[in-house]
Formats: C-alpha cells, sequence, structure tokens
C-alpha cells in the first residue's frame, strides 16, 4: 500500500506559510509585491520563471496556479517541496504530461489525488494510476469518463472492491457492466444498480438481487419496469418495501399498493404519498481531486474520508 502520508506540507519553506516568516516593514511590503506579481496576468513570463524559485511557498503556489505559466516555471514546481505548490501544479491544466506522472506517483496523497481530475490527464497518465497501491486513486480512475476499455477491464479484476464498486457506478461500457454484474460483492453490485446506464433486464436481475442493500439502492435510483415494481411491493425485505414506498421513481399507483402493508411505517409512508421521506442509503461518489479547505486525512472532497 502506497505511502498515505502529507509530506511536504504548506509550511515547511517559510515556517508559518505567510509571505515572509518573520517578515515585517519593508521585507513583508516586497514580499507582498512579489504575490501580486505573480499574481497579475500581465506578468512576463521570464518574470514568473524567476517567481517560481521564490522564498515564500505563496507566491511559487500563486505562479502553479497560472494556466499561462511556461513549462520552465512549472518544471521546478512540480518537484517543490511545500505539498501545496505541488498540488496547485497537479491541477493545472497546462501541466505537462511529463509532469503529471511524476505527480501522480508523488509521495502525499493529494497531490496524488489532484492529478485525478487535471483535463490534461493522458492515456499515459491514467495507465500510471492504474498500476498505483494507492486504492483511492484507482478509484478515482474507475470514475473517469475519459477510461479507456482496455483500463477498465483491467478494473473490473481490482483487487479492491472499493474501486469495483465506483467503477460500476460511473462506468459506460455495457461491457464493463456485464461483467461486474457476475461480480460476487454486494457492494459492486449495489453500484451496478445506482447505474443509469444498466440495461431493463440487467436491472431485472439486480431486482432479485439476494442481498437488500443492492435491492434498495435499485429502487432509489433508476426506474423499473411495472413487472419488477409489483415484485418489490411484495419483497421480503422491510427496507426494500420502504423504498418502494418513498421513493421518487416509484410511480403513485405503485405506493399505494403498500398502504396495507404488515409494517405499519411502509403503511404510512405508502399512505402519506410524499416520496422522499426516507433516508436514501445511495452513497455519492467524492468529487475528482477536489477538497474541501477543511478536509482532514482521506477522500478528495470530503472531510470525513
Amino acid at each position: 500500500m502506497a505511502d498515505q502520508r502529507d509530506v511536504g506540507g504548506p509550511h515547511r519553506r517559510s515556517g508559518s506559510g505567510t509571505l515572509a516568516d518573520g517578515a515585517d516593514g519593508a521585507d513583508g511590503a516586497d514580499a507582498e509585491a512579489r504575490l501580486a506579481l505573480a499574481e497579475d496576468p500581465e506578468t512576463p513570463h521570464l518574470a514568473l520563471i524567476d517567481l517560481a524559485a521564490d522564498p515564500s511557498p505563496l507566491v511559487r503556489r500563486a505562479v502553479a496556479s497560472r494556466a499561462d505559466a511556461p513549462a520552465q516555471a512549472l518544471r521546478p514546481l512540480a518537484r517543490d517541496h511545500d505539498r501545496q505548490v505541488r498540488e496547485a501544479v497537479a491541477r493545472n491544466p497546462s501541466a505537462s504530461v511529463g509532469n503529471l506522472v511524476r505527480l501522480v506517483k508523488d509521495a502525499d496523497r493529494w497531490v496524488r489525488w489532484a492529478v485525478a481530475g487535471n483535463p490534461a490527464c493522458d492515456g499515459s497518465v491514467r495507465e500510471v494510476m492504474a498500476q498505483a497501491h494507492d486504492k483511492e486513486l484507482r478509484g478515482l480512475l474507475a470514475e473517469s469518463r475519459e477510461l479507456e476499455p482496455e483500463l477498465a477491464a483491467r478494473l473490473v479484476d481490482d483487487v479492491s472492491p472499493e474501486v469495483r464498486e465506483r467503477l460500476a457506478t460511473h462506468t459506460h461500457d455495457p461491457e464493463v457492466i456485464t461483467a461486474l454484474m457476475a461480480d460476487r460483492t454486494a457492494r459492486v453490485r449495489k453500484g451496478l444498480a445506482r447505474n443509469p446506464r444498466t440495461t431493463p433486464a440487467q436491472r431485472g436481475a439486480l431486482a432479485r438481487d439476494p442481498v437488500a442493500d443492492v435491492r434498495v439502492a435499485l429502487v432509489l435510483a433508476v426506474e423499473l419496469t411495472e413487472a419488477d415494481l409489483r415484485r418489490l411491493v411484495d419483497d421480503r425485505s422491510v427496507q426494500v418495501r420502504m423504498a418502494v414506498a418513498t421513493s421518487e421513481l416509484v410511480p403513485p399507483h405503485i405506493r399505494q399498493a403498500l398502504r396495507d402493508d404488515p409494517d405499519e411505517l411502509v403503511a404510512d409512508a405508502a399512505r402519506s404519498g410524499r416520496p422522499g421521506r426516507a433516508s436514501s442509503p445511495v452513497v455519492q461518489a467524492p468529487r475528482v481531486g477536489q477538497r474541501t479547505a477543511r478536509a482532514g486525512r482521506g477522500r478528495p472532497g470530503d472531510a470525513r474520508r
């Protein structure tokens, strides 16, 4: 498993993360001026190359974030010992494929994950992602709309059920969906149940899945045939019948069939005629390569993950 440490943190170079650690007076004003220069769209490329070596990580980060930054500036910043500087390069759509390949192997997870959301990420970068020990990185790859068929086929057999689940939820490839229908892990089939690109026949098979969580996810996520819904009205699982009673995708006449359900909560939900009251078990996938300002250790875009 890849090292998941946050290395090369935001303040390794400046000490406090300010423009000039401990600076005041003229020094502080000079640092502010350099930051303003790094952010100024009129700043010439030669000046940006010089600013890429600035002692302040905030200045270097500003250069690394610029889509018009020259390659001579981004190249050293991709090796910067400040993690947020490298992460800014990883998000920069002007970053070269060479820089992205380097950063997708970075020791810091947030840097690696940021590469996955970069529109400049191409097949060669995704190939490196597919081989990574970092299962989160492979999971982000599994969610990519640009995922090549050969890489998707490789992820079908990924050792991590989570990666296969995320592939199942997001794939547009009919062959991948068919292959994952035979997956023995329930969470993978649950991912398929949330995928709107399944065929009616596949949804019918998922409606008969032996695991109730799969059937619940299906009812809450996609439209089903009348025959499948009629079968689920009589499902042995209270959770499935509650999903039928509360799903916004179930026609009213089907929900009304549960008005006399032996479970009082299901019957009450069906009588209320107000879909959407139950808590959905459908798990929303993280945004690729994104995180909030207060995100902690875990997946991109989710402070708890």
